[in-house]
């Protein structure tokens, strides 16, 4: 008779998609920041080329792409401190679920301050 698994801290619970989301978040701000010197950059080669990039970072299809990047950045660095919490507390591990919700509302609460001043901004509301 197989024994029941009684689990890990992070198989299949809020620690293992929270670790996934750290991973993932933390490779889409890598690859902004990539292109984010690549194309600063680009103003000692061409300035009218870095003019050209930056007039399609004005767009509304940019605007939502910015939404993202403050979500991601967000969720990165609350769950970072999770993280901390979670690996240097004593209490952290059996707390670990808490922590996570309490990165989720910390985050709902930054991008529903953030995401109506970035529409405005963006269609001029």
């Amino acid at each position: 008779m197989a024994k029941a698994s009684t689990g890990t801290l992070y198989r299949g619970n809020e620690g293992m998609w929270s670790w996934v989301a750290h991973r993932v978040t933390g490779v889409g701000i890598f690859f902004f920041l990539l292109v984010h010197v690549l194309d600063t950059a680009l103003v000692r080669v061409s300035p009218e080329a870095y003019n050209a990039v930056i007039g399609t970072y004005k767009t509304p299809v940019m605007a939502f792409g910015e939404i993202a990047l403050v979500a991601a950045i967000a969720f990165h660095a609350f769950n970072g401190l999770r993280v901390i919490l979670v690996d240097f507390s004593k209490s952290g591990p059996k707390n670990q679920k808490k922590l996570f919700w309490g990165v989720m509302i910390l985050w709902l609460i930054i991008m529903i301050a953030f995401i109506p001043r970035q529409l405005m901004h963006t269609f001029g509301g």
